[in-house]
């Protein structure tokens, strides 16, 4: 069991700032909640730094806390890099979006339509859809280690076999999600990697978001730790880039938020993209699965969002109850992403109904309820 990471003091500190707040808070007191949910948190979980930003109604602030690497004690801000582990997914997503919004991608079709190496076999039962949901039949969670790489990845998926029916169950997946992102960039005639960043990135207006993080950019990333408190970076794996690669800093992830919450200012194919995203296309044990994102009724009560990124939903298969058709995106809705490799901890969770979002950012793995409870008290306060 997770220890509780808001203790009694620490309730009691926000409630009472939350008393003062009045229906609009201050930066000062939004401050005050930041600082006594955070602080204990780090002390806690002994992480060495960490970066929040919270954006309400367009205007985006900024808490930055600790060092991005022990070694160098250099402070963290919000132009920080941390890896954002499986945060990567919605990424990933948003650009099979894009290609579905060019003609170039339907998620109805047989996932082998995109890959001619694995025409003949299993895949061409299982949809791109059920890649892009964990519905393939049972992919798991990680390649096994024979596996994870890009010259054996292929050789894996011809001689994977279903646990369960397509689309009857829910099983978390780096592999599934993996081969969703890379069969969106097959669509479009171009690596993932080169896709992602010359292309997808820019048009959403991210310039400090990267899967290969460059020379110059070198002295913001931050030192990752593992849960022993030694150094850790992501290594590569097949399908890295798609499922858990992307490296990026709280103002560029904001921004990633605040145009997920209002995609007005994007191109049509983008908005159309972004849209898809959010779609539901079933719910399982009170979550809404959409295309990377998972989204709940709100307001939500801390239990459930806890719930809904428990172990057990990303460690065990669920059944699952499609949507038909598919439910188009609901502005009273949390959407939400946990992530995570071995030295870093990341989440994102936004309400487009309240113009209220929040990206954690720390360069350690930390529990998953631990950020989600974190999170749910700074935004319950940004919502008085």
């Amino acid at each position: 069991m997770y220890e509780k990471s808001l203790s009694r003091v620490r309730k009691v500190t926000i409630f009472a700032l939350l008393l003062g707040a009045g229906n609009c808070m201050a930066a000062t007191d939004i401050r005050q909640v930041v600082d006594a949910t955070v602080k204990p948190l780090m002390q806690q979980q002994a992480i060495a730094g960490l970066s929040v930003a919270i954006v309400q109604n367009g205007q985006a602030q900024y808490f930055n806390y600790g060092v991005a690497s022990k070694d160098r004690q250099q402070p963290v801000t919000e132009n920080t890099l941390f890896e954002i582990g499986s945060v990567s997914k919605t990424f990933a997503a948003t650009l099979a979006g894009y290609a579905q919004a060019t003609g170039k991608l339907n998620l109805e079709a047989p996932a082998s339509q995109y890959l001619p190496a694995l025409r003949g076999g299993t895949f061409d039962h299982i949809s791109v859809l059920n890649l892009g949901t964990y519905t393939a039949g049972g992919l798991p969670l990680q390649f096994p280690p024979q596996a994870d790489s890009t010259d054996k990845m292929i050789g894996y998926y011809q001689h994977w076999k279903p646990d369960f029916a397509p689309g009857t169950q829910r099983l978390y997946s780096n592999p599934s999600l993996g081969l969703f992102g890379y069969l969106a960039a097959q669509s479009l005639g171009q690596p993932f990697n080169q896709v992602m960043e010359k292309t997808l990135l820019p048009k959403l207006g991210l310039k400090h978001t990267y899967i290969n993080v460059p020379k110059s950019q070198m002295n913001l990333y931050a030192q990752g730790y593992d849960k022993d408190g030694k150094p850790s970076r992501v290594g590569p794996g097949a399908l890295d880039s798609e499922a858990y690669g992307i490296k990026t800093s709280t103002s560029d992830l904001i921004h990633y938020v605040e145009l997920n919450m209002n995609p007005a200012s994007l191109e049509k194919p983008l908005q159309q993209a972004i849209t898809a995203t959010h779609t539901g296309y079933y719910t399982v044990e009170g979550t809404t699965q959409g295309l990377g994102w998972e989204m709940y009724p709100y307001p939500i009560k801390l239990d459930a969002l806890v719930a809904g990124n428990s172990d057990s939903m990303a460690f065990k298969p669920h059944k699952v109850t499609w949507l038909t058709p598919p439910q188009p995106p609901h502005a009273d809705t949390l959407a939400n992403k946990t992530g995570a490799t071995n030295g870093f901890g990341a989440y994102v969770a936004y309400v487009p109904s309240r113009g209220i979002g929040i990206v954690i950012l720390a360069n350690k793995n930390y529990p998953n309820a631990e950020r989600v409870k974190a999170a749910h008290a700074i935004l319950s306060a940004m919502d008085q």
